[in-house]
């Protein structure tokens, strides 16, 4: 490797190695990567043919960019994959605070160490991970964090002037010279600093407050902003705005495949190798409903977005409830049921911004109901609709619904054993001959027995009622009676 080699300015250029920019360096290993067939955002999904394509075109074209998107939408995680496009080491001058260029020192402390040692100038190499930097934008960033500033002490401990360049402590771009530096939440950024960074974006070169020089820098200047801060925290000045050459717009998942997809690439999944949960395939696409359901309910401020996170902790959510199950029952495999998918609650009210609607509801009741219009949703994709208008007697469910309304109640334990769980489904009449009719594996038998009663529930023909630790399901009328003569007994009793 020529990086274990080289040492010293003479021997950097004995070896032929030639200088190229940040953005034709970029450029460069994109292409080659293109034509390898090599991924170049690898895990990032569903952006294949829209925001990707994208990106690599501005690379191309040496673009300065910004991801434009709602929370949640991966512009981080990308932005930060763009330093696999930059060389995995480059040589610089050994002591360089901004990563001076060997062949082109802009420091004046490079200059002068060149200017002392020529060719024994020590050379040292910078590994790619280190040429990138990033800054997520603050109320209380200054210039000086971003650009930089002089330094009294410094100046002091060298016994330099204050006029003198080398008491200028260099801010973060800088720093990040022959790199790239990325500004998350960039609407969050003070006017007044947004100003700052236009000599950069244009003139590709910095000014220090007190001296009246320019110093060249090369930087890649990518940024992020979530289109609701435009108006909620702040704004991108318009001059900055026109400066940054693409403007890419991001998206959530368009697919339940890809949402399904992204949700099991990113959640923690692989629990106790001494408990093995099964999730059903109807289930995943439950939980991934929820998510489009939030997205186009009223109750829900769609400014503020429903990020992918939320799928990703209410999974998390979902199989930590089956995985405390099935340890205090001391069972070492467990399927998921409806009342794991409820525990998906915490994962949703932290992360849905509602509407004044919404707060009259009440947090609580929003995320379940978002999650019975997700059960209903997939419900509606595996059984026939309960409410297509067939006819009494032409009714698939009439034997189920015959069960309930003889009396009979179904009761199960939040806690449940798989055995007392999977007894109290099949006593359920016609309940097991009506899933064998449309789901093939057995090993979601009783998972789905649960679905649809839960589903003929959310369509308003069998009853519910949550007590404690216990989901109970009645006829819909004796329901509605129990629920009077509770209220009157109440009412007496007071």
């Amino acid at each position: 490797m020529m990086y274990q080699k080289i040492s010293t300015l003479g021997q950097l250029k004995e070896s032929g190695w030639k200088s190229v920019s940040i953005k034709d360096e970029m450029r460069k290993n994109l292409i080659n990567k293109i034509k390898k067939g090599e991924t170049v955002f690898p895990g990032i999904l569903g952006y294949e043919k829209t925001v990707i394509p994208q990106i690599q075109n501005a690379i191309l074209a040496r673009h300065d960019v910004i991801l434009l998107g709602l929370r949640g939408q991966a512009k981080t995680r990308m932005l930060r994959m763009l330093v696999t496009l930059l060389d995995e080491y480059i040589p610089m001058v050994e002591g360089s605070e901004i990563n001076d260029d060997p062949f082109h020192p802009i420091s004046k402390y490079s200059k002068n160490l060149i200017s002392e040692h020529g060719d024994s100038t020590p050379i040292t190499w910078l590994v790619r991970e280190k040429r990138y930097g990033e800054k997520l934008a603050t109320p209380d960033t200054t210039v000086s964090d971003l650009i930089g500033d002089l330094d009294p002490i410094k100046a002091a401990s060298m016994k330099k002037a204050l006029s003198d360049e080398e008491v200028i402590n260099y801010g973060l771009i800088p720093r990040t010279n022959r790199g790239i530096f990325v500004i998350n939440e960039l609407p969050d950024l003070q006017p007044r600093i947004q100003v700052a960074l236009l000599n950069i974006m244009q003139e590709r070169d910095i000014q220090i407050r007190g001296f009246n020089i320019r110093i060249p820098i090369d930087v890649s200047m990518a940024f992020s902003a979530n289109p609701e801060d435009y108006t909620n925290r702040g704004n991108i000045i318009t001059p900055l705005k026109d400066r940054i050459d693409s403007q890419i717009i991001t998206h959530y998942p368009k697919s339940i495949d890809i949402a399904m997809q992204i949700t099991t690439q990113e959640a923690w999944t692989d629990r106790s190798d001494d408990i093995a949960i099964h999730i059903p395939e109807s289930y995943r696409k439950i939980l991934e409903y929820v998510a489009f359901e939030a997205r186009e309910s009223e109750y829900i401020d769609q400014k503020s977005g429903v990020s992918t996170r939320m799928t990703i902790t209410a999974m998390e959510q979902v199989l930590s409830a089956a995985e405390r199950r099935a340890v205090i029952n001391g069972e070492n495999r467990t399927v998921l049921r409806m009342t794991d998918l409820f525990a998906m609650v915490p994962a949703l009210t932290g992360k849905l911004e509602l509407v004044y609607e919404g707060e009259q509801e009440g947090a609580v009741n929003v995320a379940k109901h978002i999650i019975g219009k997700a059960i209903n949703r997939t419900y509606k994709e595996l059984f026939p609709d309960p409410l297509k208008r067939l006819g009494e007697e032409e009714s698939p469910y009439r034997t189920i619904l015959d069960w309930f309304e003889a009396g009979n109640i179904l009761e199960i334990h939040d806690l449940a054993e798989n055995s007392s769980y999977e007894k109290s489904l099949k006593n359920v009449g016609g309940l097991q001959q009506m899933v064998e009719q449309h789901c093939k594996n057995g090993s979601d038998m009783y998972a789905m027995m649960d679905f649809l009663v839960e589903a003929l529930h959310q369509n308003s023909k069998i009853g519910k009622n949550d007590m404690d630790e216990n989901r109970t399901y009645s006829d819909m009328l004796g329901s509605m009676l129990g629920d009077m003569t509770r209220f009157d007994e109440d009412d007496f009793n007071e």
